[in-house]
């Protein structure tokens, strides 16, 4: 069997070598394109490089985009939706979880602490996908055309936190409502602070800890500002690749199936990147010579113990999936038991 490092780099060179389908038949155009925050390992690695070489490339030229990562543009990710339905952009990747104060259905894949497992999360998100085309279609006139996801999301800190009873009575920066729930469940309070505004915030002592991935932490300088990092998997912070939905189907068939084929691959490019991007996390943040995506950082890594396993798995119980269950109502529930729920073999009690 291959080690695991060739069965990664094996897929990332399938994916991006992925040919042109029927390029002379395309018709030029030109694509607006908002980005997910530009420091993050699947902005510099897949959205950059698909954008700006890989669809100029597969397109005989014939398709191009501008490319505006979103804290340039000086937006926030929770009006994203509004704002492609209202026809601001073309494309845009966006962290799907920050749009759940439009529709809880949103943080589906990524309740905190339910999903540990990275292939587990790639199942448990693909199975809930037409979940959420449907909504985002019904609601938003945008269609969903990829997912994607971050390495682990994990809480950073600025002194030594080894156990989730370290996290008691701590501030601690989140991104999304399932993040606060499970914090709720800890004893620690939940601060919202915006990705770029983490660093300043952990250096002056406004938060204590701070969620986000193994890597994109690292990139961001996360490891200049805090001390060590708490390893238990929350989320995956998934990303999604969408288009408002009457300037795709104002596509000429042609370019709308090219950018199907290319999109699948592009959503395949991604997964194999994570693979890299969480072997290289642990490479970076203990400052190996390996480190080639992030910059060789010493950080202390806590792995969690069994205790705090067993004692995330109660939290999820108790504080998260209600949480998102009373927020989301019997409907979600019950997509997410038929969806997320049989490939987790977990189910939320309808009430």
């Amino acid at each position: 069997m291959k080690p695991m490092k060739h069965l990664v780099l094996g897929a990332l060179m399938a994916a991006s070598l992925a040919g042109p389908l029927a390029a002379q038949e395309l018709k030029k155009d030109h694509f607006k394109v908002v980005g997910i925050a530009s420091t993050i390992p699947v902005a510099i690695h897949d959205e950059k490089p698909f954008w700006t070489e890989t669809l100029p490339q597969h397109s005989g030229g014939k398709l191009t985009a501008d490319l505006t990562p979103i804290e340039q543009m000086g937006l926030d990710d929770q009006s994203m939706l509004r704002l492609m339905k209202m026809g601001v952009m073309d494309f845009a990747g966006i962290d799907i979880t920050k749009l759940a104060g439009d529709d809880p259905r949103f943080e589906a894949c990524d309740l905190a602490g339910t999903l540990p497992d990275v292939d587990q999360a790639r199942q448990a998100c693909s199975a809930y996908k037409e979940v959420l085309r449907e909504r985002m279609i019904k609601n938003w006139g945008t269609e969903l055309l990829a997912i994607g996801a971050s390495t682990p999301q994990v809480v950073w800190c600025r002194g030594n936190v080894a156990s989730l009873a370290d996290l008691k009575g701590k501030k601690v920066r989140v991104f999304n409502n399932t993040l606060r729930d499970f914090m709720s469940g800890v004893g620690a309070t939940s601060v919202s602070i915006a990705f770029s505004e983490v660093v300043p915030a952990l250096n002056n002592g406004v938060v204590d800890c701070a969620v986000t991935g193994t890597l994109s932490g690292n990139t961001a300088g996360w490891a200049e500002v805090t001390g060590s990092v708490f390893m238990l998997p929350l989320g995956w912070s998934f990303n999604a690749v969408a288009v408002n939905k009457k300037r795709w189907e104002a596509l000429p068939e042609e370019t709308r199936h090219f950018l199907t084929a290319e999109f699948a691959a592009y959503e395949d490019k991604m997964w194999a990147t994570l693979h890299v991007s969480i072997e290289q996390a642990a490479l970076c943040n203990t400052a190996a010579a390996d480190c080639r995506f992030g910059k060789p950082e010493k950080v202390t890594l806590n792995m969690p113990s069994e205790a705090d396993l067993e004692q995330a798995r109660k939290v999820v119980a108790d504080y998260v999936l209600p949480g998102w269950a009373k927020r989301c109502g019997t409907a979600c529930i019950t997509d997410w038991n038929n969806h997320i729920g049989k490939v987790t073999g977990v189910s939320i009690a309808l009430k």
